[in-house]
């Protein structure tokens, strides 16, 4: 049974980093491209970054994140990882992974409805 596990949320001061993990079972991570979406409360779910399948070569970030956040992949492990720096208290959210193969074309998407497999998202809260 495919299943993702997002970990690595947390509580952090404005100017800090996390480093968020995806782990990947039930399946060949390789061959999935992998997305990383965020949602807080009262807004529309966000597009925060994604890293194409196998040899992750391409990356996508959305515009508020540029900069500051960097998406990489362990296939050996796994694992996708999300390196969050210079927090700021608007990137509070609950994140989520999620995985899929095949973007219409294109390595990596950043649009949930391209997704069919979740993780059950991990809570980041950038406060001081």
């Amino acid at each position: 049974q495919l299943q993702l596990v997002e970990s690595g949320g947390g509580l952090v001061q404005p100017g800090g980093s996390l480093r968020l993990s995806c782990a990947a079972s039930g399946f060949t991570l390789d061959n999935y491209g992998i997305g990383w979406f965020r949602q807080a409360p009262g807004k529309e779910q966000e597009g925060v970054s994604c890293i194409s399948s196998n040899d992750g070569r391409t990356t996508v970030y959305a515009d508020s994140v540029k900069g500051r956040f960097t998406i990489s992949r362990d296939n050996a492990k796994s694992t996708v990882y999300l390196q969050m720096d210079s927090l700021k208290p608007e990137d509070t959210a609950v994140y989520y992974c999620a995985a899929d193969y095949g973007f219409g074309g294109r390595l990596c998407s950043r649009s949930r409805y391209e997704y069919g497999y979740w993780g059950q998202g991990t809570q980041v809260t950038v406060s001081s």
